[in-house]
């Protein structure tokens, strides 16, 4: 296969790299899905209250943020194959020392560790992965490596949860790190051997549409950007506590509680593409609204089912509403954007949610601690429904799909 010509239709691809990065995205996500899933035990282990258990989470996600800038940075200038391997050797490294830690500060350095070398895998993948294919195809392919860090989100709880039954918790993150380590050498070697993702040659840059959006066309990208991400973020703080919540507060066992947070990410295996066509054919901001809306009854009503299916069905739908927004949105900020800057746009996106999200978690925890779950999650369902509404009124002008 030659890296550098690309293929003409996406079953070509299939039959070379495409399948690997699908892997290569989902053993990336191995272990940086295990922390939720894991908290009621770690909490047990270190003897944490909600405040401190969301510290545990945010340590990783802040870290992982602001990982994304640099690693963008670093991906142009000494090639992606380095920082997709970092990626995903550096997590497992990363990962294997957090099972070794026997102390809760250990722990926290090791997980910030993790976000660091791992910020460096989503900036790269996509360029090269666009690379093989052509323009007409890219959606596609992009979208077949998204199922990689579904199918991580859904299958780590279940494998993570199985493993620590009988190892605890430290023997999921060195369990799982074993084969994400081998597999991010493979993935390494098998780069180099086609000669693909190494440093890219400093010529002329392409200068298409490097204009600046109109004050009109600003207004709404940074309205939009700021609905999507802030409720991401409080949406991300309440889904932190939900293993938690599930042991406390319905008297689910530490195993069943983490298996169970695995039916949000179930949803990454299909809604994806149903997002994207919904947006296509309505447009992105009444598809984002109605699910952001959609948004604050399913939190509310965390707070008064108790039954195995009841649970079952709320998680569902988060995962439904996760799923929905991310490719709405990336629609959104691609159409309203210039060519030349949506990759810092959608850097800015991704930093944000993932910042907000940590800043948020201890912010829930102190909530649940002083004034427990009900006002907590009735809190983050109402704020995420009036901060839509408010946008919903600023976006007004742009509700209709653009032919």
């Amino acid at each position: 296969m030659e890296p550098d010509h690309p293929k003409s239709t996406l079953s070509t691809l299939l039959g070379g790299l495409l399948p690997l990065f699908v892997l290569a995205h989902c053993s990336h996500h191995l272990l940086t899905a295990l922390t939720i899933p894991l908290s009621p035990m770690i909490r047990s282990d270190f003897s944490l209250d909600y405040t401190y258990s969301g510290l545990v989470i945010s340590a990783f996600n802040l870290s992982y943020g602001i990982g994304q800038l640099p690693g963008g940075w670093l991906a142009d200038r000494i090639g992606p194959r380095i920082m997709i391997t970092l990626g995903i050797c550096g997590v497992a490294v990363a990962g294997f020392f957090v099972g070794l830690s026997h102390s809760f500060w250990m722990m926290i350095v090791f997980l910030a560790l993790m976000g660091v070398l791992g910020g460096g895998y989503h900036p790269a993948a996509p360029p090269m992965i666009s690379s093989f294919v052509e323009p007409r195809h890219r959606g596609r392919a992009l979208g077949l490596h998204m199922i990689g860090g579904g199918a991580s989100f859904f299958l780590s709880p279940l494998v993570a949860t199985a493993i620590a039954a009988y190892w605890g918790w430290r023997g999921s993150f060195i369990g799982l790190a074993v084969p994400t380590l081998a597999f991010g050498i493979f993935f390494h070697l098998l780069l180099k051997k086609h000669g693909a993702g190494g440093p890219v040659e400093r010529t002329q840059t392409h200068r298409a549409s490097q204009t600046i959006p109109t004050q009109r066309l600003l207004r709404p990208l940074i309205v939009f950007i700021f609905l999507s991400t802030f409720s991401a973020a409080v949406l991300f703080s309440v889904m932190s506590f939900i293993p938690l919540f599930l042991v406390d507060k319905i008297g689910f066992s530490k195993e069943t509680a983490g298996a169970f947070y695995a039916i949000i990410y179930s949803s990454g295996l299909w809604v994806s593409p149903i997002g994207g066509y919904l947006s296509d054919r309505f447009g992105s901001i009444p598809v984002i609204l109605i699910v952001l809306l959609l948004t604050g009854p399913v939190i509310f009503l965390l707070n008064f089912v108790s039954s195995w299916m009841g649970i079952g069905i709320l998680l569902l739908a988060l995962g439904v509403i996760i799923y929905v927004r991310m490719p709405v949105s990336e629609v959104y900020i691609l159409s309203h954007t210039p060519e030349g800057r949506r990759s810092a746009v959608l850097g800015i996106y991704f930093f944000s949610s993932m910042e907000g999200g940590g800043i948020l978690t201890p912010v829930m925890g102190y909530l649940i601690d002083h004034l427990g779950f009900f006002v907590s999650y009735t809190l983050a369902a109402s704020i995420i429904i009036l901060t839509t509404l408010i946008c919903g009124v600023l976006l007004r002008g742009d509700l209709k799909p653009k032919p």
